[in-house]
């Protein structure tokens, strides 16, 4: 606000313009009665509320309410244009501010020194963040069933849980992770996901590759479903190289997760031949093994205590940082100078961009205090090194100026 203070026995009253409120911050906040991000597909800009307007007798503006927005517990949020993790959003209730709202610009009251006893322009409020991002689900499982498509991996999960997955026949039945809960004792459950059949080349994207990975990278132990009868054609055996080779191609610490080998379809002919090899092959490879039905339910019991124990046991290993990153402070006033393609000489910086947006180039005293803002950045000088000349369009953010000595 641009105002002064106008009071009868009060002569040259003085500026009493107030401050603006500050804008909204974007916060996302874990809900854990979502389970998708199917919300995001029909509303996807998010904007809060600016800060109420300064007003008069140096009264400021209330500064804005965050906006949050909720998300299922296992989002990670990543920045779009530049892929690094923003937040990952697994607990109840955390937060994570992912646009912070601009600060309200000053009132003329705020102006006034010994030289400039009246200015009587005012700032505009700084501009809030923005930016794009990215939110990706990854299942919150604590164990994971793994395997080629018609192993028996949604099957065993309707026997031991109360979820009902499609089942068919027919290759890819399962095209979104089922979760389900697995009671062993009073007090004692895990969550249970029956995750979209793998294939060879999963780790590429081939198949339903990378929706499968992505969901099984939060899990603690990995149920590896191996079908033993050999119904289709399929060595078991080597089955089970081709997927720990592509959980391993995925993620390294994928493939070192504890892993326990079911052998499903136990009850069909040719199962206890395939077994037979199947047993003397993992003591080789000091896997756990052990005969299931998931028709009959035959084996399922032993089989989830045994995950529950390893449950128990599991320590979560630290997490390592790959790409190391290093800030360098850099000073406030950096900005650099470039060329667009029609001539136009293009001033880029934090600082020099956040003035121009602040400034109400309506009011002459505004427009003199961004001029002498300018020079004493030493744009006009870095410009004229550049050889710009008189009348050259000089662009900064989306105002456009005339270049004049």
């Amino acid at each position: 606000m641009s105002s002064f203070r106008r009071e009868k026995y009060v002569p040259k009253g003085g500026p009493s313009g107030g401050d603006g409120g500050r804008g909204g911050d974007i916060i996302l906040v874990v809900d854990e009665n979502l389970n998708t991000l199917i919300d995001f597909r029909y509303k996807r800009k998010f904007s809060a509320d600016n800060g109420a307007n300064g007003q008069t007798k140096n009264m400021h503006g209330a500064a804005s309410e965050p906006l949050y927005i909720k998300v299922p517990p296992g989002t990670l949020v990543r920045d779009e244009e530049t892929g690094e993790v923003v937040a990952d959003l697994t607990e109840n209730g955390q937060q994570a501010v992912v646009a912070r709202g601009g600060r309200g610009g000053r009132g003329n009251a705020r102006f006034v020194n010994s030289v400039h006893r009246a200015p009587t322009f005012a700032e505009k409020g700084e501009p809030g963040e923005s930016r794009a991002l990215q939110l990706e689900l990854k299942l919150l499982a604590d164990v994971g069933l793994v395997g080629y498509p018609s192993v028996g991996k949604s099957s065993i999960i309707s026997m031991v849980s109360a979820a009902k997955p499609e089942i068919a026949a027919y290759h890819f039945t399962t095209l979104t992770p089922v979760l389900g809960v697995v009671s062993i004792a009073e007090g004692r459950s895990f969550v249970l996901a029956d995750i979209p059949g793998l294939i060879e080349g999963a780790h590429e994207g081939v198949g339903l590759g990378h929706d499968f990975l992505r969901h099984i990278e939060r899990t603690k132990v990995i149920i590896h479903v191996l079908d033993v009868s050999g119904m289709e054609g399929r060595d078991p055996i080597e089955d089970y190289h081709k997927i720990n080779n592509e959980l391993k191609l995925y993620n390294e610490r994928l493939a070192k997760r504890p892993q326990v080998v079911a052998a499903n379809k136990m009850d069909l002919p040719d199962a206890q031949e395939n077994y037979a090899k199947l047993v003397e092959f993992m003591d080789q490879e000091g896997r756990e093994l052990f005969p299931i039905s998931a028709a009959t339910g035959e084996g399922l019991t032993p089989l989830m205590q045994r995950v529950s124990q390893l449950l128990d046991q599991y320590v979560e290993e630290p997490e390592v940082e790959e790409n190391t990153k290093v800030y360098e402070a850099k000073p406030d006033e950096e900005y650099t100078i470039s060329r667009d393609d029609d001539g136009t000489y293009v001033v880029a910086g934090k600082n020099i961009e956040k003035l121009v947006a602040m400034t109400n180039f309506d009011n002459d005293e505004a427009v003199m205090r961004f001029q002498a803002i300018w020079r004493r950045l030493g744009i006009e000088e870095a410009l004229k090194e550049r050889g710009v000349q008189e009348g050259d369009s000089v662009r900064i953010r989306d105002m456009v100026f005339e270049f004049k000595e």
